[in-house]
């Protein structure tokens, strides 16, 4: 059994829309990136997990598509586990590495998430994210939401009321997140212009990304003004779809010892949680078993990347992990303690908001801006304390709440 796991290197490729691009064409670029990090050698992996969410939608690639994506690509004759649970799925595959190296089972492992999401075909793209809620709950809410929908406007043409039109053609989570904000601005008073400050922050931190989807600045105006996708959510409060790949390295301390890398930052704590139907908050018991294996506190940790899909996600889950109470996420991020400069920045890479969003390779990309900040190699996004990093990821829905969720601690040493 290993005593402590390190993430050795990390590699990733920029986001965006690439639809001359394969999956084994990025795969092939995230690994030649953890190449040129430490000068890795991929010889040294021992085993691989591969996290993909939507290449059997897109292509009918299922089953084999680590093996598919990695074999070519210079990653073959290991162990390699395919990894599919949502848009957890890249921390999934992180903790899975983790996992058989804390074990003591290999001591060099792979972690590595590519997806292409994006297709010309829009609604074919956002048909694939009811996939990652449970199908026949979710068609019959649909089918209702429909039918109120028909009927309202049936009542409306006999009226001679008009109906206000909005643009459409956006995924159920966006439908999920609104509903969210909605009950949290009704209990709490957060307001829709709280939700723009947390997006106007991560789309200005993104201009200092250069593999960010995004990298154009917005004002919390800018944000307000753009067209509507569901209450309180304009179109820049959620996550672009997108293409992409991230990578991590881990490796046990015999590894380490036997290849020395004064850049390889110890995981603290890797956690991974279910959601439930039953009344209950993943995310709290996600984030309370991962401070308890680190032995650390909301508090110590000096930056954070969180599963922001849309602006309220990053507000919940800046709640949820402790870094304001409960309620308090809107003010929170309004006064300025979420920036660069502020008490706790979230998000310095611009998050899922700006940085993108292509499922699979999310959490890693967190991994991998995490890591940046704690070698204080981040450039004009460094923060100013980088002792302790926290990753928050969720994936799908169940119940009312995350199907999956990931929480990771990392500390530079």
């Amino acid at each position: 059994m290993s005593d402590k796991v390190y993430v050795y290197s990390v590699g990733m490729t920029k986001f965006g829309k690439f639809l001359d691009k394969s999956i084994k064409d990025l795969t092939r670029e995230t690994l030649k990136s953890l190449k040129d990090d430490n000068d890795f050698d991929l010889k040294n992996v021992e085993a691989a997990w591969f996290s993909n969410t939507g290449w059997g939608m897109t292509d009918f690639q299922h089953s084999i598509r680590g093996q598919v994506a990695l074999t070519p690509n210079g990653v073959d004759k290991v162990p390699i586990t395919n990894v599919e649970n949502a848009c957890a799925s890249g921390s999934t595959a992180f903790n899975g590495a983790w996992t058989a190296i804390k074990a003591g089972v290999f001591d060099c492992a792979l972690a590595i998430g590519t997806e292409k999401v994006y297709q010309e075909d829009r609604a074919k793209m956002m048909g694939g994210f009811i996939t990652y809620t449970d199908v026949e709950m979710t068609r019959n809410m649909i089918a209702q939401m429909q039918k109120a929908a028909k009927e309202r406007a049936e009542k409306a043409a006999k009226s001679g009321e008009k109906q206000g039109g909005k643009k459409g053609g956006h995924s159920v989570f966006m439908d999920f997140y609104a509903a969210g904000a909605r009950a949290h601005m009704k209990e709490y008073g957060t307001t829709q212009r709280q939700l723009a400050a947390i997006a106007a922050k991560n789309h200005n931190n993104s201009t200092l990304n250069p593999l960010a989807q995004y990298t154009f600045p917005m004002t919390v105006d800018q944000v307000m003004e753009d067209y509507e996708v569901a209450y309180p959510l304009t179109r820049a409060m959620c996550a672009p779809v997108g293409d992409g790949s991230a990578a991590a390295i881990l490796c046990s301390e015999k590894f380490l010892k036997e290849h020395p890398n004064d850049k390889a930052v110890l995981v603290r704590a890797s956690i991974l949680r279910s959601g439930s139907w039953q009344k209950d908050n993943v995310s709290a018991r996600a984030s309370k078993a991962a401070y308890t294996m680190a032995g650390l506190s909301p508090k110590d940790i000096n930056v954070a990347e969180v599963h922001d899909a849309t602006a309220y996600g990053e507000l919940e889950q800046i709640e949820q992990m402790g870094f304001c109470p409960i309620g308090k996420g809107g003010p929170f991020s309004e006064s300025g303690e979420t920036e660069l400069g502020g008490k706790i920045p979230v998000n310095p890479s611009g998050g899922l908001l700006s940085r993108g969003h292509p499922l699979g390779a999310s959490g890693l990309a967190q991994i991998y801006e995490l890591v940046l900040q704690l070698r204080g190699d981040a450039g004009k996004r460094q923060v100013d304390k980088h002792k302790f990093a926290l990753a928050e990821n969720g994936g799908g829905t169940i119940g009312s709440g995350p199907a999956a969720m990931c929480v990771h601690i990392l500390e530079a040493i």
